[in-house]
C-alpha cells in the first residue's frame, strides 16, 4: 500500500523511493496523473543525481497534437514495498506517476486539501 496526499493545488502526491545504479538512493515526490498512460517521469536534476543508464529515445503527442521527443532511463523504484525496475521518462517537470505504474492497483483519493491518497495492489 502506498498512501499519500492531495496538496494545496489539489494535486495527489505521493513520496516515492528511487535507487540509481550504484545504490544510491533519493526520495521525491511524485503527482498521481491519471491523464499520463505511462509509468513515471523524472526531472533531469534526478536522472543526474542518480546517474541513471539511458535506455532509448521516446516521443509523445500532446494534448495540442504537438509531438515531444525525450530520453527514457532506467530506475529502480520501491512500489507497493518492493523494489520495481522500470524506465522513467525524462520531463522537465515534477514527477509523475503514470498509468502504467498504477497497472493491478486500485487509486482511491479524498479529493480536498489534505484529503488521503491510497494505492493498493489488487486481489
Amino acid at each position: 500500500m502506498i498512501e499519500g496526499i492531495v496538496n494545496a493545488y489539489y494535486e495527489p502526491v505521493v513520496t516515492l523511493s528511487l535507487q540509481g545504479p550504484d545504490g544510491q538512493i533519493q526520495e521525491v515526490e511524485a503527482v498521481v496523473d491519471t491523464g499520463y498512460n505511462g509509468l513515471l517521469t523524472l526531472p533531469p536534476s534526478v536522472v543526474s543525481d542518480l546517474r541513471l543508464p539511458y535506455t532509448s529515445r521516446g516521443e509523445a503527442r500532446l494534448a495540442d497534437g504537438s509531438v515531444a521527443e525525450f530520453d527514457i532511463y532506467g530506475v529502480t523504484v520501491l512500489w507497493d514495498g518492493q523494489p520495481k525496475h522500470i524506465e522513467a521518462d525524462e520531463a522537465s517537470s515534477i514527477p509523475l506517476v503514470g498509468m502504467m505504474l498504477l497497472d493491478r492497483h486500485n487509486l482511491s483519493i479524498d479529493v480536498e486539501n489534505g484529503g488521503r491518497v491510497l494505492i493498493q495492489a489488487k486481489g
